[in-house]
């Protein structure tokens, strides 16, 4: 199972960045070296601190004789650590280092009563809520789609991208159609997710769920890069890179 971090990571990191270095290289021939080593850095440290590290570690305490469900929380803890820390660095707290902090308390909560099923539906139903968030983003005035793509842009880019979005349907509609995919990924990984929590055994479920949501990435990262690029390519516009 992944963390609300590690889900973080994989929407608004992983998927985003890899898709903006797509458009890049199917696009204009030239690219940025500082810009692709950011990405690689905000992808590879995340992925590491969050999925790798508390997978590591589940496993490594199971060895240790710790009970399944001691295990899970203290693996849990890492990602809540890295979140407490990148909100002091950036000396702002955003909507998500407050929701994985307080999914740790509420894990140490339900810890008490000894079930680690319990903990496995809460992570269970992290999927389930970002997926319900990023549909909802559809009624906003723009989609999670178009938001994120405020982080690969500059001042002037980001001009052009708001002229783009008033005066292209087709514009819109590609960026609404990625949150589509993005959230019903995120609904079906949180499906998989309860089913496995409540009938596989327990030590099986967080190799099974790791493996499970990067196989789903992988999916919604292939699809969106190949939707991304059709789209550069019949219209001139990249949907996320400068």
């Amino acid at each position: 199972m992944n963390t609300v971090e590690d889900r973080k990571t994989i929407k608004e990191v992983t998927a985003m960045e890899a898709v903006a270095g797509a458009e890049a290289t199917g696009g204009a021939e030239a690219t940025n070296t500082d810009g692709t080593r950011r990405r690689r850095a905000a992808f590879l440290i995340p992925l590491i601190v969050n999925l790798l590290l508390p997978f590591v570690v589940y496993y490594v305490l199971r060895a240790q004789d710790f009970a399944q469900w001691q295990a899970l929380l203290l693996s849990g803890a890492i990602p809540a650590a890295h979140a407490a820390g990148t909100a002091v660095v950036r000396r702002r707290v955003e909507f998500f280092d407050l929701l994985v902090i307080a999914l740790l308390v509420v894990s140490a909560v339900t810890s008490l009563s000894g079930s680690p099923r319990v903990l496995l539906l809460k992570d269970a139903a992290i999927p389930a809520v970002l997926g319900i968030w990023m549909l909802s983003s559809l009624f906003a005035a723009r989609p999670l789609a178009y938001r994120f793509g405020r982080r690969l842009r500059g001042p002037g880019a980001e001009q052009a991208a708001e002229r783009t979005w008033s005066e292209q349907p087709d514009f819109r509609a590609a960026l609404r159609g990625l949150t589509v995919l993005w959230g019903t990924a995120q609904l079906l990984d949180a499906a998989l997710s309860t089913v496995e929590a409540l009938t596989l055994p327990v030590d099986l479920v967080p190799i099974v769920g790791r493996f499970q949501s990067l196989g789903i990435l992988a999916a919604t990262v292939a699809l969106t890069v190949r939707h991304s690029r059709s789209f550069h390519q019949r219209c001139g516009i990249p949907l996320f890179s400068p």
